[in-house]
């Protein structure tokens, strides 16, 4: 036997049997406000400006025109398949999955969908299907362009959750990638993108 399988036996050993305790579930469930209303949009505008993100709202009409204008001209893009037409550029990079992280480390930014976001903490939630694609491409690039629309919008934790499938590959972003782990001083992009847009459509 591995030293893995001792410790795992012993583990089960001390289990067997073992009474299972209630989880509390008194935290609050819901907000006060409905999904997409005009307070948990501004609220959640409000905190990832906070995190030093930028936030652009607008109409469902203006996002192309909105992402065009938040890439730099010369800005090599790559976008998940699945992303509603007419969202990206046509000279866009459409992720095959063939590409490793040297490869997407060749891209300026990325553009993606979202599956939810919370207000209250400025969390958006990428699980990694149709319009979000893969982690990587997300992770990889400097540049994060996230396109939020209003109904994907809760107010609690706990409703953001509810959204959400725990068998799926989630990210969740608040904000650009930053730390300030050495002598507290705040560097970005240390662990993802450095720049994060929203687009903010309601």
């Amino acid at each position: 036997m591995t030293a893995r399988d001792v410790v795992l036996g012993r583990i089960r050993s001390a289990l067997d049997g073992a009474a299972v305790p209630e989880v509390p579930r008194a935290y609050r469930r819901q907000g006060e406000h409905s999904p997409g209303s005009p307070v948990v949009l501004d609220l959640l505008a409000g905190r990832l400006e906070d995190y030093q993100a930028t936030v652009h709202r607008c109409g469902p009409d203006a996002v192309p025109g909105i992402v065009a204008g938040a890439l730099p001209p010369g800005t090599r893009l790559i976008v998940p398949r699945g992303l509603p037409d007419g969202w990206a550029p046509p000279d866009a990079v459409v992720d095959d999955g063939s590409f490793d992280a040297p490869a997407l480390d060749g891209f300026d930014a990325v553009l993606t969908g979202c599956a939810a976001a919370v207000a209250e903490t400025g969390t958006i939630a990428l699980d990694g299907s149709a319009g979000q694609g893969r982690r990587a491409i997300s992770l990889v690039p400097d540049r994060h362009v996230c396109v939020v629309r209003a109904d994907q919008v809760v107010q609690t934790v706990p409703e953001l959750l509810e959204r959400l499938d725990p068998q799926r590959p989630i990210t969740l972003v608040s904000g650009p990638s930053a730390t300030s782990d050495i002598e507290l001083q705040r560097v970005e992009g240390v662990h993802g993108p450095r720049t994060l847009i929203v687009v903010l459509v309601a």
